[in-house]
């Protein structure tokens, strides 16, 4: 029997569709290439923000076409199934199985339920430890592959609904994280990327400590690996081991993502940031000294409810002064059961998109002001698409995450393969991408 699985949202996400890939080839399905050539369609959904449930109920009606052909079973899994599994049951008819977050391991015995009884639904919630699917790994594209390192959050900000949908924070094993990242290798990685909720807070629950540092020390000894990204790292969790690690691992990437989400001690006190606007500076500025070359990227929110004109001045000027190297910025959507979706006085729609895109035009001047910089330099390109018929080429420095950040643009007469790292000497720069010739 074969399936077909869409996913929608973050990287977490993809890392649970493979997990799901995982368990439904080991018990015999085979993958579809197209919708079409599925016995089966699940839609791995996302529910963070109004306009992820929307993309995903409209999938959803979309996959649920393939019915009138092959398709003879259409399951809702993810954040939507999770958070809304009782109303999508009863709303939407045209799914036959409903599950969360928390029941990949059983995805094929409700499968079989479903496709013999009828419809069902399964919302389990988490148990207090990671669960691991032994022997399977992530993806790998283009020599890159995600690799989580935990679940859940325990940060509970205000505008949020992940700990309501995942649950409560449960790190990984490094064991088993150090398994994983060797077998990823093996299948061809050469850039790790780290991805939790909160990647800082590694290890608190299993080792009563900060211990990302340490699980870096160990990655970087994992023979093949050359690049490790870190993703989602909470500024106030930021230690100096790590700093250190970050500094003097070669393989880690002098690069960070680190959400502040705003520069008024004000909305982030409403937010629930464990962090104020001076620490944030401070750790910015401490970044820049001891790793010189690091590229910070960042997330901010704009319209945040009691956001008003001098809110939203005072952080137009942080992002001013900070001059992050990346940033996107994303205006304020209401989740039903969050604190924050009963704070007034909530600002309009216009508001918030007005003020997003004012600090998107700052943020690219600044990052053409960066870009410009780089000109003239050598850098290392990880090659991921390309030739074109004009023997272009698209990749990416260690400074760049996947399909989130800048890209270099370049020509090479040598054919080069996708996932291969060649050097490439910038010789022009744009808002967000640079362009360059393969040097040798």
């Amino acid at each position: 029997m074969k399936y077909f699985i869409e996913t929608l949202g973050c990287p977490k996400n993809e890392v649970d569709s493979r997990m799901a890939e995982g368990v439904l080839e080991k018990a015999g399905y085979e993958k579809a290439g197209e919708p079409s050539e599925a016995d089966i369609i699940l839609v791995n959904t996302c529910a963070f923000i109004q306009d992820a449930k929307e993309e995903s109920i409209q999938t959803i009606f979309e996959m649920a076409g393939y019915k009138e052909g092959r398709c003879r079973l259409l399951a809702v899994t993810g954040c939507l199934g999770q958070r809304y599994n009782e109303e999508l049951f009863e709303e939407m008819p045209e799914a036959d199985l409903i599950i969360g977050v928390n029941d990949y391991s059983r995805l094929p015995e409700l499968l079989e339920e479903a496709l013999e009884k009828g419809r069902t639904r399964k919302q389990s919630f988490d148990c207090g430890i990671f669960e691991e699917f032994p022997g399977i790994a992530a993806e790998v594209r283009n020599a890159s592959a995600y690799l989580k390192i935990a679940e859940g959050c325990n940060n509970c900000c205000t505008y949020c609904v992940i700990p309501q949908i995942r649950g409560g924070y449960r790190s990984r094993r490094k064991e088993e994280i150090l398994e994983e990242a060797g077998e990823l290798v093996r299948q061809g990685a050469k850039e790790l990327v780290l991805i939790a909720q909160d990647v800082t807070n590694y290890g608190t629950d299993l080792y009563e400590d900060y211990v990302l540092a340490d699980l870096l020390s160990d990655l970087g000894k994992v023979e093949g690996l050359k690049w490790i990204r870190l993703m989602y790292c909470y500024p106030d969790k930021i230690t100096p081991r790590l700093v250190e690690e970050i500094r003097d691992n070669p393989k880690v990437c002098k690069y960070i993502d680190m959400p502040v989400q705003h520069g008024s001690d004000k909305i982030l006190k409403a937010m629930n940031r464990k962090s104020t606007k001076a620490q944030i500076m401070d750790v910015v500025r401490m970044l820049r000294k001891e790793v010189p070359d690091i590229a910070i990227r960042t997330t901010i929110i704009v319209g945040f409810p009691g956001e008003k004109a001098a809110e939203f001045d005072e952080l137009y000027d942080f992002v001013e002064e900070m001059r992050f190297d990346r940033m996107g910025v994303f205006a304020y959507s209401k989740e039903e059961n969050t604190p924050a979706g009963q704070m007034k006085p909530q600002v309009r729609q216009d508001v918030k998109e007005r003020r997003r895109d004012a600090l998107m035009q700052l943020q690219q001047g600044i990052s053409l002001e960066n870009n410009l910089k780089r000109v003239g330099e050598i850098c290392e390109v990880l090659v991921e698409e390309g030739p074109d018929e004009e023997n272009g080429y698209l990749g990416r420095t260690s400074r760049d995450a996947a399909e989130i950040d800048n890209a270099v643009i370049f020509s090479s007469r040598k054919k080069l393969e996708p996932g291969t790292f060649v050097r490439v000497k910038i010789t022009d720069a744009f808002d967000y991408d640079l362009t360059g010739e393969v040097q040798g």
